[in-house]
């Protein structure tokens, strides 16, 4: 097969295969962002404990965590069709998706939401904060960088989850490579898909990295202590250092007289 055929192949794989994760990526952190806030909230010691919903919660985003993502989208066949009307294809392929990434990325935030410093929420709540007003002025803003780097490392999966369901009719860069690469035994085309596929990999995890640097707000200047040294104080004429007299200035911290007056003298 000439590069002249590939091209053609290669651009619309490209395109279903970035059409797929861009959707189910925006519904899967739509869905696991406040899944995963609810985790911490109703978690023991947190802002509203309730052990049998984050009991629930946590055993239904295990139980969806657990499963193999092929046996995932056979289970939803049915649930599949009911929405889109059809069990193949890129759209077809959104549904499994999405509710696959959903638990993935709300473990992701339940972890990055429990790094926020408790000091913070419990200052907020003694001002008589609401829970929402924790939520959206100090867990989310605190939690922002790991957010980013958890929604990142979602994307990176789906675009592995995109590819196996190419092989049972989604289409996408997975599809081409087991149909072309596989079945016809053309493995530079099976190849250039892998390339592909490394290089939007790679692309996602740098923007994704380079974005929560620059939300980041803990910055290592900013953290470092900083040592404050009392200000030196020449002797007046006729004082002698270590004398009474001039010890006594020095722990009152008064400058020379004419200096006193000029800054505090008004125009």
């Amino acid at each position: 097969m000439t590069w002249s055929e590939m091209q053609p192949l290669l651009q619309q794989a490209c395109l279903e295969t970035l059409w797929m994760v861009g959707w189910s990526a925006v519904i899967a952190i739509l869905g696991g962002l406040p899944l995963g806030v609810l985790l911490v909230l109703t978690d023991r010691g947190g802002v509203l404990p309730n052990v049998v919903v984050n009991k629930v919660v946590g055993q239904i985003v295990n139980i969806a965590r657990s499963m193999p993502f092929i046996i995932l989208m056979v289970a939803l066949i049915s649930f599949t069709r009911a929405i889109v009307g059809t069990t193949i294809g890129p759209a077809a392929a959104i549904v499994p998706l999405a509710i696959g990434a959903i638990p993935f990325y709300a473990r992701l935030v339940e972890t990055s939401v429990r790094e926020v410093d408790g000091g913070l929420v419990e200052a907020v709540q003694s001002m008589g904060g609401s829970t929402w007003t924790v939520v959206r002025k100090v867990l989310l803003p605190e939690s922002l960088p790991s957010l980013i780097s958890s929604a990142t490392t979602t994307i990176v999966a789906l675009i592995g989850y995109s590819a196996m369901a190419g092989t049972v009719g989604a289409g996408g860069l997975g599809d081409l490579a087991v149909r072309y690469g596989y079945q016809r035994f053309e493995t530079e085309l099976m190849w250039i898909t892998v390339a592909i596929l490394a290089v939007v990999i790679s692309v996602i995890q740098f923007a994704g990295d380079l974005a929560a640097r620059a939300l980041s707000h803990r910055s290592p200047a900013s953290a470092a202590p900083r040592l404050v040294l009392p200000r030196s104080r020449k002797p007046r004429s006729g004082e002698t250092a270590g004398t009474p007299a001039a010890d006594k200035a020095d722990q009152a911290g008064t400058d020379e007289p004419g200096e006193t007056a000029q800054l505090t003298k008004t125009p």
